[in-house]
């Protein structure tokens, strides 16, 4: 055993450079911005506290030398990236319309900032889907995420004033974020990344599993139970998936399991959302959220088809304005709607309501597709599941400057591509 682990160490190194050796610059490109959308380098350059005016200011241009790594990287894949945009209209349609709704926002020199840095958001995500396979991407996925873990375990340890929580949830881990849920939903997404670069990359897999088992400790240890439940579906998927490889008729009976499994928690959502709330530690009202889609409700009656403006409701401090009525319905100063789903209905309408419909749709058949015929990461799935209980209760659709936004339009842009053993003859690495 010590002789098999012993060795498995000393070709980490030596099978690392002979994997990265023409790619390690996209290697670095690329978990640099991943890690930077995560915004765990926020509160320990800025504090865990209030942010100034100033500190803002900074916030924001923070991010252009990182808007420039994805604009390299597209660069560097040019074709597979025209490949990639013809491959996805409809989420370019979603992109187009928030550009759009500029003509119709309450305020459209927001609605300009806030979609810029979307594109650049979303450009991360085609350009890292165009620019490596499955094992490399899930390579450049795990290590952003295991720079997360590793200084996260630091400030808890080392520094537990600023690592740990001390007023609302004494003890618990939030590591670099601010809050203990952000630390857990991170390292929920970052055991899926490990576990899959390690399935996908053999010759480092007991490194990836170690970063795994790290990752699972501090989604334990951030003590929040909706990034353990999204940790739990992580692993089923990753264990779904592996066993769906052993043969067609397995992966088919365990497809239509899952789409059983999902069809049955759409009627728990629809019929019985009580037990559901219970099982992700909220109360009836998911701590206030059911007020805020209230308030959203009736200010929709304004604008249904259309909206008021891609990002810009809840920056409009107007006694008049979208924001103050729901204020007033929910009793208390929301920052965002806390849903995908009502998000995007109050900034694009129903027109944009519907294409994100079948853009969500669209990544579900082509995952579930591309899985059976044997091509699609061990890493697409288990994302998909985890974004798709969170985006009940978040904010996660459209959203600039997020880690999980433009992981998702990563999956989506890789699952729309050729399979990588049908891309040899264009170089995809």
């Amino acid at each position: 055993m010590k002789r098999h682990i012993g060795e498995a160490i000393s070709d980490l190194w030596p099978g690392l450079k002979a994997d990265w050796r023409d790619d390690w610059l996209s290697l670095i490109f690329g978990a640099s911005v991943l890690f930077v959308f995560s915004q765990a380098w926020l509160c320990p350059l800025f504090g865990y506290g209030a942010q100034s005016a100033a500190a803002g200011l900074i916030v924001r241009n923070f991010y252009y030398p990182f808007y420039l790594m994805s604009l390299a990287l597209a660069v560097i894949c040019w074709r597979q990236m025209f490949s990639a945009l013809w491959r996805t209209p409809l989420i370019l349609s979603l992109l187009m319309l928030c550009a759009i709704s500029y003509v119709w926002s309450i305020d459209p020199s927001g609605t300009f900032r806030r979609f810029i840095a979307l594109s650049f958001t979303m450009l991360a995500g085609y350009a890292l889907a165009a620019r490596f396979s499955w094992a490399r991407l899930t390579e450049v996925i795990a290590l952003a995420f295991t720079v997360m873990m590793l200084g996260s375990a630091f400030f808890a340890i080392f520094i537990p004033k600023l690592g740990l929580m001390h007023d609302l949830f004494p003890g618990a881990w939030r590591g670099l974020w601010l809050e203990k849920n952000n630390l857990g939903s991170c390292m929920s997404i970052g055991f899926v990344a490990a576990a899959a670069a390690a399935l996908h990359n053999p010759r480092r897999r007991l490194f990836w599993w170690i970063m795994a088992a790290g990752m699972v400790a501090l989604t334990v240890l951030s003590t929040s139970k909706t990034a353990l439940v999204c940790l739990v579906l992580g692993m089923g998927g990753i264990a779904f998936i592996y066993l769906a490889r052993r043969g067609p008729v397995l992966g088919i009976l365990l497809t239509w399991l899952a789409v059983s499994v999902l069809l049955a928690l759409c009627g728990l959502i629809l019929f019985a959302p009580d037990k559901l709330y219970l099982l992700l530690g909220k109360d009836a009202t998911l701590t206030g959220r059911t007020f805020i889609w209230d308030g959203i409700s009736r200010v929709m009656e304004s604008r249904p088809w259309l909206g008021y403006g891609y990002g810009v409701v809840w920056t409009d401090e107007g006694d008049y304005a979208p924001l103050a009525k729901i204020t007033a319905v929910a009793g208390f100063r929301a920052y965002h709607a806390h849903s995908c789903w009502y998000e995007t209905w109050l900034g694009l309408g129903i027109v944009g309501f519907c294409i994100w419909a079948l853009v969500f749709a669209e990544i579900w058949l082509k995952g579930l597709y591309r899985m059976l015929r044997g091509d699609g990461g061990y890493f697409a799935l288990p994302l998909m599941g985890i974004y798709s209980l969170s985006s009940l209760t978040e904010s996660m659709a459209l959203s600039w400057n997020d880690l999980r936004w433009s992981l998702f339009v990563m999956v989506l842009v890789k699952l729309s591509l050729p399979r990588d053993e049908d891309a040899k003859d264009l170089n995809w690495r």
